[in-house]
């Protein structure tokens, strides 16, 4: 052929293919290298800063590997092993690692926003400022993980176990819900739970002094032990609730509904309880001294030894009610006290 489009063949310069042939090879080593991992071949490996994103990794071992940096973008990796493994500012948007032992793992920074981690394991991990909004953490073991800074924005914690987790300025905006969560232990210091749906957590024992919780539905939760003191639990609901040894001094549980909750040796000293729903509770042993009770209803609460006294909103009739079922009053005016006991009465 001497013409092509009417150009002498001589005159036609064939432009170079290197940009292809580079992509190429790096497609190539990229595949390469999920081959290698798949074969179990990755194991405490260098891997920073590779590319694996999109990959199929489900059940591949990267124990102990360094994959700082690395984009794992919607890869799979469910199930996979990534216990002890660096997963600092590494790229995990949209990843699928449901079930995958995540036990000691560093993902200080990483990028988990809509990633999958339900069921998995992520003991001991640490999670400090990660970027996890919209994840689905459905069923994490995240007990003693540190999770300090963490942004977990539209997350999806139900059934989570976070038991002595470290949750300091921990931001929930926009939580879908910790329901059946299990936060007992945990540092809740300064955390932003801007959700409403706490519904059967299991809070025991946790810091939670000076939150706000108003108008959180904590209905059946277990909140027994936890420092509750000076925090706003105004229009809260906490039926059926289990707040037995609750520190709860000088909170505010105005238009709280407390119906049929345990709130057995509570501390509800000087707490607001105004047109609060007491309804069937049990208080027994529980302290309300100095408690505004305007308005609250204590039909049918459990009084037996409730330590009252100075409290605003209740007449003398009230009182002798309270007495007849148990209830002790004291007058703390002054220094002196008066105890006045159902027996005295």
């Amino acid at each position: 052929m001497k013409e092509l489009n009417g150009f002498p063949v001589q005159d036609i310069q064939i432009l170079s293919t290197k940009s292809d042939d580079n992509e190429n090879k790096e497609l190539d080593s990229k595949w390469r290298l999920v081959e290698e991992i798949v074969r179990g071949e990755a194991m405490g490996r260098d891997l920073k800063d590779v590319d694996l994103s999109d990959a199929n990794l489900s059940g591949a071992d990267l124990s102990g590997a360094d994959l700082t940096s690395a984009n794992l973008s919607g890869a799979d990796l469910s199930g996979a092993d990534l216990s002890r493994a660096d997963l600092g500012c590494a790229k995990l948007s949209g990843a699928n690692l449901k079930g995958a032992n995540l036990k000691g793992v560093h993902l200080n920074a990483a990028y988990l926003s809509s990633a999958n981690l339900s069921y998995a394991n992520l003991k001991g991990a640490r999670l400090s400022t990660i970027k996890g909004s919209s994840a689905n953490l459905k069923g994490a073991d995240l007990r003693g993980a540190d999770l300090r800074g963490a942004n977990l924005s539209g997350a999806n914690l139900s059934d989570t176990k976070l038991r002595n987790a470290n949750l300091t300025h921990f931001n929930t905006k926009n939580l879908i819900n910790l329901r059946g969560a299990n936060l007992s232990g945990a540092d809740l210091c300064g955390a932003n739970l801007c959700g409403d749906n706490l519904h059967r957590v299991n809070l025991s024992g946790a810091e939670l002094s000076g939150f706000n919780l108003s108008r959180f539905n904590l209905s059946d939760a277990d909140l027994s032990g936890a420092n509750l003191s000076g925090a706003n639990l105004s229009s809260v609901s906490l039926d059926h609730a289990d707040l037995s040894g609750a520190k709860l001094k000088g909170a505010n549980l105005s238009s709280a509904n407390l119906s049929s909750a345990d709130l057995s040796s509570a501390d509800l000293s000087s707490a607001n309880l105004s047109s609060a729903n007491l309804s069937s509770a049990d208080l027994t042993d529980a302290n309300l001294k100095s408690a505004d009770l305007t308005d609250a209803k204590l039909s049918r609460a459990i009084v037996d030894n409730t330590q009252f006294g100075d409290n605003s909103g209740l007449d003398e009739s009230i009182k002798g009610n309270l007495i007849k079922r148990g209830a002790m009053f004291e007058d703390v005016a002054g220094d002196s006290s008066e105890s006045v006991t159902p027996s005295e009465r």
